[in-house]
């Protein structure tokens, strides 16, 4: 008879090696499965960070623009507002002294600029001319009321249209500015002159369609 001790239990044999292997497989599984969408997210963290920071770059490059813009144009109008005060500055001066040359044009056309005074004279128009005064207004040329003022009128018949036949006084500019126009006197072609040398070409050109046109040398 077999005698069995009390309290004692047989469990199989498991070798020790085995079930670490086992417990290092499934700890890798395990691992690598956490791992993969941890990478996925810290990409997504990564793209949308550079999408923002390429955001701010372009607004600050919008705004940088638009500074620059600014500035120029800035530039541009400080510019323009400082040569239209020169101009102002210079007309207001330059006004004042129109009578003085109206009164050497008169001398010199009556060849009364001779000795120290046409020395002065001369220096004088020197002076106006650097500081840009700009004498128009001539004879023959056609009549803009902008920057001519007509004082005389008459009708001549060798005129197409209104045209200035004498300066009386010149007139006077600075760049654009017209600081004083040119006094004139204007002559318009004879009333019905123009209709009457039209006439003429209309009989002349039916004597010729009636005679079967012009004689021929």
């Amino acid at each position: 008879m077999t005698e069995e001790t009390p309290g004692f239990d047989e469990k199989p044999d498991v070798p020790s090696d085995a079930a670490s292997e086992d417990a290092a497989q499934e700890a890798e599984s395990a691992d690598k499965a956490g791992s993969a969408p941890a990478g996925d997210v810290q990409d997504v963290a990564l793209q949308a960070q550079l999408d923002q920071v390429r955001t701010a770059l372009n607004e600050r490059t919008a705004d940088l623009q638009r500074l620059q813009a600014e500035y120029q144009n800035y530039r541009r109008r400080v510019e323009r507002d400082r040569v239209t005060v020169k101009e102002i500055a210079a007309a207001n001066l330059l006004s004042e002294l129109l009578p003085v040359l109206d009164d050497v044009g008169r001398a010199r056309e009556h060849g009364e600029l001779v000795g120290g005074f046409k020395s002065v004279a001369e220096s004088l128009e020197t002076v106006v001319a650097k500081l840009g005064l700009q004498q128009f207004g001539k004879e023959g040329e056609p009549f803009d009321p902008t920057i001519h003022e007509a004082l005389m009128h008459s009708y001549a018949p060798d005129v197409t249209e209104t045209t200035c036949v004498a300066i009386l006084q010149p007139g006077y500019r600075i760049g654009e500015r017209t600081i004083r126009p040119a006094r004139v006197a204007v002559a318009e072609p004879q009333p019905g002159a123009q209709s009457a040398k039209s006439g003429s070409e209309d009989e002349a050109k039916a004597s010729d369609e009636e005679s079967g046109g012009p004689d021929e040398g």
